[in-house]
């Protein structure tokens, strides 16, 4: 597996024996607090909101770092549309005559 990753004997065993390092447990830290405030704003938090309520809350990160970790854990904010009227009735514009009625039954081909 060494010979696989170009890693030296020495290396790998050292690597097991570390702890995680204070920047990992601070991330984890952070994940958890991230996913609270996440889940209490019902999903309509990105990154600049998570930001401000984790400075109240006494952490001190950049919106970027929150960012990152919003995406690794795949949050993103819902965005809420307004709702917008796309059709105007109240106009004095003639208005063309129903000559179908619906019924789209025909004898020949284009006759209707």
């Amino acid at each position: 597996m060494c010979k696989t990753f170009r890693v030296s004997k020495s290396g790998y065993y050292v690597w097991l024996d570390r702890k995680p390092s204070k920047r990992w447990t601070e991330n984890q830290v952070i994940t958890s607090a991230v996913h609270d405030i996440f889940k209490d704003s019902f999903g309509s938090y990105g990154a600049p909101r998570i930001k401000a309520e984790l400075s109240k809350r006494g952490y001190c990160i950049s919106r970027p770092r929150v960012a990152r970790i919003m995406n690794v854990n795949d949050l993103f904010a819902k965005r809420k549309r307004k709702f917008k009227t796309t059709t105007y009735s109240e106009h004095n514009y003639p208005i063309t005559p129903n000559i179908l009625n619906q019924d789209f039954s025909v004898s020949r081909s284009n006759q209707v």
